[in-house]
């Protein structure tokens, strides 16, 4: 009995832990996550410094433009960018992270650990809630200090940019879970998931004004969910009267939602059938 078990040890056969251990050795995961994250300061500067850089040369080029209603670029601007720094924690941040890893063996050898999938994804969104909630809070302190960006001042327009983040963050994490696995390797896996990303932002109003966009690229940007979340954040932070800008001619929060949590589904269960600890193919 004694040898049969230590045999059973040695070949990798991972203990059942309850729930709450799961969950608790995926909570310790995350300041180890966070650590690795900051380490990299190529990633750091695409995906935490980078909106706030892009925020403040569009604010500083267009800061000559003028808005109907006294808005300033710098609050236009502001909604939207916040959008693509969630797009960016959520999706470029956790598909590349977590293809590298899984190119450079570190995933398999934690497959072969007792930490199970779910607390390695915790630890994963953990990072990604932490990393997202600082680099909006930079790109909002910036807006604010540096060009005069107005904030909202109702709880409802707070509220709703509350739950607009929370339905974002998921369905972004859950989505760069999935598109991790279409890297063949860490070493292409920047170049495969960059160019998504700036082109979802590009026909999603997070870089350009979306009612300039054409009609049926607005259409195309509805099926994704960076869409959705700009124009969120935009009826929190622009006039009311700004909604007749919308292809719609209103804010259509309860579409937002809808949208947000649809992705959160679809994301979620292609995550669950694409993560793999190693490459299918090795």
């Amino acid at each position: 009995m004694t040898t049969s078990a230590n045999t059973s040890t040695r070949i990798g056969v991972i203990p059942s832990f309850s729930p709450l251990r799961t969950i608790r050795l995926g909570i310790r995961r995350i300041p180890v996550e966070l650590k690795m994250y900051f380490r990299a300061g190529d990633q750091v500067f695409f995906t935490f410094l980078f909106p706030t850089l892009l925020y403040s040369l569009f604010a500083t080029v267009f800061s000559d433009q003028d808005l109907p209603g006294e808005l300033t670029m710098a609050t236009y601007y502001l909604p939207g960018m916040i959008a693509g720094a969630i797009l960016l924690s959520g999706v470029q941040n956790l598909a590349t992270d977590i293809a590298v890893e899984k190119s450079d063996g570190t995933l398999k050898r934690l497959g072969g650990s007792p930490l199970s999938p779910v607390s390695y994804f915790v630890g994963k969104l953990g990072q990604v809630i932490v990393t997202s909630l600082l680099q909006i809070g930079l790109l909002v302190a910036v807006a604010v200090f540096a060009f005069g960006a107005q904030l909202p001042t109702s709880a409802e327009a707070w509220g709703i940019i509350a739950w607009v983040y929370v339905l974002g963050i998921a369905a972004c994490a859950f989505a760069g879970i999935a598109l991790s696995a279409v890297p063949r390797s860490g070493k292409t896996a920047a170049a495969v998931v960059i160019p998504i990303v700036l082109v979802l932002q590009f026909v999603s109003g997070v870089y350009l004004q979306f009612s300039a966009l054409p009609e049926w690229l607005q259409s195309a940007s509805g099926v994704f969910p960076v869409r959705w979340m700009a124009q969120g954040l935009r009826a929190a932070f622009l006039p009311d009267a700004w909604a007749a800008q919308e292809p719609s001619g209103s804010w259509d929060l309860g579409i937002v939602a809808l949208m947000l949590a649809v992705w959160i589904v679809i994301a979620l269960v292609l995550a669950r059938l694409t993560f793999r600890w190693i490459h299918r193919d090795r």
